[in-house]
């Protein structure tokens, strides 16, 4: 009865681990396999005309901001400083032909930052939402013991705040239109804390 439990036990796990491999396998064929072999028709159709993008100065923003539009998607760039995405925006208009957008705001002012986007998002048909986190909180490692009162509430209201508060000026028209995508991205930080990154690492798992 000894061993026969053991087996037992044994099988359990293996049979879970099979559902779980079978599961990753179907969405890996799902995700990457599918839409190759079966194309659903142009991204502004199945989502929408434009696409909303906060920390476009980061690399992987940049090229999700290429990405969409090389397929026809218009983009409007939400940033802090219009001239860290002056190069991309002139790429993307000459090389594409798409529409692009540049939207100041500063999220440290709290919710203020949010009406020169309102404006600029209404009457849009948004069908995607790209946050990215700053990267910048990485190049510069320091204890957080060491960094201001201000800057760690600044950095929340860059990162944390400005990906809520995006999320929520663009969902109800999403959710209107019964389409649309969110995409957040943030940094491997949130999978492999590092010393002197605490607060990256504390951003990036949100």
């Amino acid at each position: 009865s000894y061993f026969e439990a053991l087996a037992l036990v044994g099988a359990v796990y293996a049979t879970r681990r099979a559902v779980v491999l079978l599961r990753d396998c179907c969405t890996v064929v799902r995700v990457h396999f599918l839409p190759r072999m079966m194309p659903s028709g142009k991204l502004t159709q199945r989502y929408g005309d434009w696409a909303v993008i906060y920390g476009a100065s980061e690399p992987v923003a940049r090229a999700y901001a290429e990405e969409l539009a090389q397929n026809g998607v218009s983009i409007i760039f939400i940033t802090q400083d219009s001239s860290s995405v002056r190069d991309i925006v002139a790429f993307l208009t000459q090389t594409y032909g798409v529409e692009t957008s540049v939207v100041t705001a500063n999220f440290s002012l709290g919710q203020a930052a949010g009406k020169p986007i309102t404006e600029a998002l209404r009457g849009k048909d948004i069908g995607f939402l790209v946050n990215c986190v700053d990267e910048t909180l990485a190049s510069s490692p320091r204890s957080l013991i060491e960094i201001p009162e201000q800057d760690v509430l600044d950095q929340v209201n860059r990162n944390v705040t400005a990906a809520t508060l995006m999320a929520r000026l663009v969902l109800p028209g999403m959710v209107e239109r019964s389409r649309g995508a969110v995409v957040n991205i943030s940094s491997g930080a949130c999978c492999r804390p590092q010393h002197g990154r605490v607060t990256l690492t504390a951003f990036t798992v949100r």
